[in-house]
């Protein structure tokens, strides 16, 4: 599990009205709900090779009602020191999916895709690919 805090998304999950941020235990801890449902939500870092990377980008990138055909039949695995690695936060009931793709580039992971975000039947068709 990855500290929600430390991803490369995180102003854009905190301007998204959607979640709710909530800090405790003096400001050390950061919980973030996913609104609509008040399921908390989870953030994760995995690292993929070259050729799922670029398979995930075009999947990000397309529209969101060719989804289901594509998921299906793709199952990325994850690789240690990948060429590419995914910011990941869903909410631990299914219904809400957020990611980041991000390149190895001049030593330090740099964007790839803008944030994509899906909701309900998508997040839960996005959710097979983890």
């Amino acid at each position: 599990m990855a500290n929600i805090k430390n991803l490369q998304m995180w102003k854009d999950i905190c301007a998204d009205s959607r979640i709710a941020i909530r800090k405790s235990l003096f400001g050390l801890k950061t919980t973030a709900t996913y609104v609509p449902t008040q399921s908390i939500i989870d953030a994760r870092t995995i690292e993929y090779t070259a050729r799922d990377g670029e398979q995930l980008q075009r999947i990000l990138k397309m529209q969101k009602s060719d989804l289901k055909d594509i998921v299906s039949g793709f199952h990325p695995k994850e690789a240690v020191n990948g060429n590419y690695m995914m910011e990941v936060v869903r909410s631990r009931d299914g219904r809400f999916v957020c990611l980041l793709l991000l390149q190895f580039n001049r030593l330090n992971y740099e964007p790839v895709t803008d944030v994509v975000v899906y909701e309900n039947n998508e997040a839960e068709i996005i959710n097979q690919l983890f």
